[in-house]
């Protein structure tokens, strides 16, 4: 079987025509496999729904209990067979819950990697190495220019604003999922024990990942109407990005704008979001980390599905690894 008759780029996604399913579609299908809960690969009204217990309820939280007819929780490493097709979910490191979806029929195995990330990160699983045929990796940051630093150097940055600029209240842009979490855990490991107030938005969330064994130190709404400005001096606040063009940002005493994202590196990009203190914390690999990975499992074919595919593909040509972009559309970089 050639593995481009196992799994293939339709126009509602990668679909698996021997088990009737897709991977992450962005039309509702009969049966959908979801990688994880982001909202570009994982969309409302599909009928049969397989992801693991947390994509799941991150769904549910999202989207309400109708997101789908019927969901069906699987582990990481339990072995399903849909339709004669063997499929196994492992950790990708990516967010709560976020997982690679082997797929495996007559000595073919594809894994499809959804998004992920290789530096560690306390509030979701790390990535695990797959071995495959076929590896299908998101390009997110694929170009030799990115290079993320360290996480932990940039909350120190964000830490020595705190210290320089005590008076102004420091609205740190980050996504409601997976982001939001995790540079709140990175200001509680580098020490910050002071309550971190939170945008409505991202309550249920947070409330979740606390559920799941996550330990995010004291959170409280970030609201304001019934206190003067003058109370978040000093203060962390944490929201959407899209929440700071909004009158709610600019309630806050002094405001400091930051954002967390791989997009950082990018100097134009800061400047125009508004952006005072740029946090160059990715949940994506960067350049050294992609082409790590694929050198890693030594595939005999990579398949690039969204991002900077070209580049990415040129340089496993270059590897004598076959490669080719899918060209998928749809995907989006929210879980940066």
């Amino acid at each position: 079987m050639r593995p481009d008759a196992l799994l293939y780029p339709a126009p509602e996604g990668l679909y698996c025509p021997e088990g009737g399913f897709y991977v992450d579609p962005v039309r509702p299908v009969e049966r959908a496999l979801i990688t994880h809960g982001h909202s570009d690969h994982a969309r409302p009204g599909h009928v049969n729904v397989l992801a693991t217990a947390q994509t799941l309820d991150i769904m549910r939280i999202r989207y309400g209990d109708g997101f789908c007819a019927s969901e069906q929780p699987v582990a990481f490493g339990e072995e399903l067979v849909v339709n004669g097709v063997r499929v196994n979910f492992h950790p990708a490191g990516h967010v709560l819950g976020s997982a690679q979806i082997a797929i495996e029929k007559n000595g073919i195995r594809i894994v499809v990697s959804g998004d992920y990330k290789r530096r560690p990160d306390p509030t979701c699983e790390a990535y695990v190495p797959v071995p495959c045929d076929v590896f299908i990796t998101e390009a997110t940051f694929g170009l030799p220019v990115f290079h993320h630093p360290d996480p932990i150097d940039e909350t120190g940055k964000l830490l020595a604003s705190l210290r320089q600029f005590p008076e102004r209240t420091h609205l740190v842009g980050a996504y409601a999922l997976g982001k939001a979490q995790r540079v709140i855990r990175l200001l509680r490991d580098a020490g910050y024990r002071e309550p971190i107030y939170i945008h409505g938005a991202m309550e249920r969330l947070c409330d979740y990942y606390v559920s799941q064994g996550i330990d995010l130190g004291e959170l409280l709404p970030a609201t304001i109407e019934s206190r003067d400005k003058s109370f978040f001096k000093g203060a962390v606040v944490i929201g959407p990005s899209s929440a700071f063009a909004d009158r709610w940002a600019r309630r806050f005493n002094d405001p400091l704008p930051s954002f967390a994202s791989g997009w950082m590196m990018v100097r134009q990009r800061a400047k125009q979001l508004g952006v005072e203190l740029p946090l160059v914390i990715s949940d994506h690999c960067d350049w050294p980390e992609l082409t790590e990975t694929i050198t890693e499992l030594a595939p005999q074919e990579v398949w690039v599905t969204h991002g900077r595919e070209e580049a990415l593909v040129r340089w496993c040509e270059l590897q004598g690894i076959k490669a080719k972009p899918l060209h998928l559309v749809g995907y989006e970089d929210e879980g940066d």
